[in-house]
């Protein structure tokens, strides 16, 4: 399968996702209202949190997906771990489902700032979130098959459909059926057990055909066989969640449910930045997964140095482009300049940490691949202990702006300090070609660009005309990284070569 199709349709499907999320926003906040929009983004945040659980059973199913199709597992062996997590999943997704529920009404009576939505509907719209979170986390288990199997293209046409009944479709619905907070989450439950439905069918539809009377039941030894890669993956996605959901933790019970939603806008323009290289490692990881299966250590380095480049040309223009022209990006969106003004400076911090998490995640890829996460939990761990003070304190006495500060430290520091370690560890001599070659060039004339720009735009008044702007200076600032990057010159150059005289 086409690695370069992978990547396209991750980029197609992705970003359709995350713009008809982002796009549409505005529309949710007209019909529903700041403070019931504020319920949408706890709602992010708990299912974040709820992924804790995950224990990371769902990388590792993915992995060993992989594996099987490098030939280092069978099929039998693959089929015993896929049912054994599935017992796993059901019942802690219950059981996870179950304690919010209960938790329900204390949520909605004491930890959010609620105004005027009354109360028992929040009530009922958290045990609709419930279900939802756990019906996602479930589903995830099958999401994670099928990408082992790189069936890329399906997977993304799939997310494309279902995100368009999930963020599109539920408009029609808001305006003529009820704009309350109830029935959108209501509305949401449906979709997410037709999704569920749908990945179950296809993920068993592609698992491999085992010989009749093989055992395929579930089997502890089938799930010990993963456990140290797993257990490497929990404590990953542990830290994860603390590093990045504490913050909408602490100020979903310190600010108003309005002021919240403002702050949930800010965070969700900026996971954009992550959002575009993330379909990157979709369908990297079980490539180099793959690769080291079969040994091809100088294939993988080389697909690992081409895709961080490659990530680099699209995320640094998009960071700065938020971070620097923050209250223009929010105007152009929302049209609101009062949400524009309170949302810029969370935005633009935000901004740069996502920046520069993209890039400092791509370690972590080389060691998935290698199955060795030792050092990414001891690094972690470290960080976690030191960042997560910081970031309680931060949030808790500077309100929004503090926890944006307390974000780009927590990426700031461990792009600088930690990086060299794991590059040493599995690669020596990578990290300075990586570092200047792969990212610093490519940082560089954007940077210069987007100052020069900064000093020189008079920006208009007119809300569309802004936007127009804002694109021409993101394709201004992708043209200048392209450039910069010695992989796209190698490949466009390799393609004026190979292209027919005239």
């Amino acid at each position: 399968m086409s690695l370069k199709r992978n990547i396209l349709a991750n980029y197609i499907g992705q970003i359709y996702v995350t713009l008809i999320g982002i796009v549409l926003v505005p529309v949710y906040i007209k019909y529903m209202g700041a403070e019931a929009y504020g319920l949408v983004g706890f709602f992010a945040m708990l299912q974040a949190w709820f992924m804790m659980l995950d224990m990371g059973l769902t990388p590792a199913m993915s992995r060993e997906t992989a594996r099987f199709r490098g030939g280092a597992i069978d099929a039998a062996s693959l089929r015993r771990l896929l049912r054994t997590l599935e017992g796993i999943f059901i019942v802690v997704g219950a059981l996870g489902a179950i304690a919010i529920i209960t938790g329900a009404g204390y949520i909605a009576t004491s930890w959010l700032k609620v105004r005027e939505l009354p109360l028992s509907e929040v009530q009922q719209s958290i045990i609709l979130m419930a279900l939802i979170i756990a019906l996602r986390w479930v589903c995830g288990l099958y999401r994670s098959t099928i990408g082992g199997f790189e069936q890329i293209v399906w997977l993304n046409g799939i997310s494309v459909i279902i995100a368009t009944v999930r963020f599109a479709l539920i408009i029609p619905f808001l305006i003529y059926v009820g704009a309350t907070p109830e029935k959108f989450f209501g509305y949401q439950l449906v979709v997410a057990l037709v999704e569920t439905l749908v990945f179950v069918t296809q993920a068993y539809r592609l698992m491999p055909v085992v010989d009749a009377g093989t055992p395929v039941s579930w089997e502890w030894q089938s799930l010990r066989s993963v456990l140290k890669f797993s257990f490497s993956i929990a404590f990953v996605s542990v830290v994860w969640v603390l590093i990045t959901q504490t913050d909408k933790l602490i100020l979903s019970s310190l600010l108003p449910l309005s002021d919240y939603a403002a702050f949930t806008l800010a965070v969700l323009v900026a996971s954009g930045i992550t959002l575009i290289g993330s379909p990157i490692s979709g369908a990297l990881l079980p490539r180099m997964a793959r690769l080291n299966a079969e040994g091809d250590e100088a294939g993988l380095i080389r697909l690992y140095r081409n895709a961080t480049q490659m990530v680099a040309v699209i995320v640094i223009p998009a960071a700065l482009v938020l971070a620097l022209f923050a209250e223009q990006v929010l105007w152009a969106w929302t049209g609101n300049a009062e949400i524009a003004r309170k949302a810029a400076p969370v935005l633009a911090l935000y901004a740069v940490g996502n920046g520069i998490m993209s890039l400092a995640a791509f370690p972590y890829y080389l060691q998935f691949a290698k199955g060795d996460l030792n050092l990414h939990m001891i690094g972690n761990a470290i960080f976690v202990v030191l960042f997560v003070p910081l970031l309680i304190w931060a949030a808790g006495k500077y309100g929004m702006e503090g926890a944006g500060y307390a974000w780009v430290t927590a990426n700031l520091v461990p792009f600088m300090v930690w990086l060299p370690v794991v590059h040493r560890r599995f690669v020596k001599g990578l990290h300075a070609q990586w570092l200047f070659r792969d990212v610093c060039l490519i940082v560089v004339l954007p940077v210069v660009m987007a100052y020069v720009a900064l000093r020189s735009i008079t920006w208009p008044e007119a809300q569309l005309l802004a936007a127009a702007y804002l694109v021409i200076l993101c394709i201004g600032l992708c043209m200048t990284a392209a450039v910069s990057s010695s992989w796209v010159r190698e490949m466009l150059w390799h393609k004026w070569l190979a292209a027919p005289s005239r």
